[in-house]
């Protein structure tokens, strides 16, 4: 029983301190709760990227693109690089007979490769989205640096429209690729 009385206590007391009058005399709002909606809703005006889903991404129209990575964040949710496409990007002739690795997802790298187009539209800056950390780790990617020059095929938006931003399904660094939906096998 003085456990119990113990822990009204402190709630009680707890609820008189942290307390703030709202309006007028006995309407009272908690601390916690205005600071927790003031933080809400600064959400809405913070000029911070949203980490968005994958179902936006057009899967049926591979891109490739190469150039020179301008910018890397190594960070959750995954990693994302900026490239800088070179004027007239064209499609290397030997794409479609690059070697891929096995992945545990089913990823048919060929069609992909064979498939793979350069975009339409004419932006020479590309975001490109990686995989998890824990992703690259396990592909052992080597962290990229400002300068490397990679080159990726993966997916852009439905009709290319909004950000140039692609999700990586192969990342070639060097002679390497990397099979990035899913953990090797």
């Amino acid at each position: 029983m003085k456990l119990r009385s113990r822990h009204v206590q402190l709630r009680q007391g707890a609820a008189a301190v942290g307390d703030l009058p709202f309006e007028s005399g006995s309407a009272r709002i908690g601390r916690r709760r205005l600071m927790t909606a003031a933080a809400i809703a600064g959400l809405g005006v913070a000029p911070a990227r949203a980490h968005h889903g994958w179902s936006g991404f057009d899967a049926d129209r591979p891109l490739y693109v190469e150039g020179r990575v301008s910018r890397v964040r190594w960070q959750n949710p995954h990693a994302e690089l900026e490239l800088e496409l070179p004027a007239g990007l064209k499609l290397p002739a030997d794409l479609s007979k690059r070697p891929v690795p096995t992945q545990g997802a089913q990823v048919d790298g060929r069609k992909l490769l064979s498939s793979a187009q350069v975009p339409r539209r004419a932006d020479r800056r590309w975001t490109i989205e990686l995989a998890p950390l824990t992703r690259m780790d396990a592909w052992k990617v080597p962290e990229l640096k400002v300068g490397d020059t990679v080159s990726v095929v993966g997916f852009a938006y439905r009709d290319e429209v909004g950000e140039p931003v692609i999700r990586a399904e192969y990342l070639f660094v060097a002679d390497k690729a990397y099979g990035l939906r899913s953990s090797p096998t």
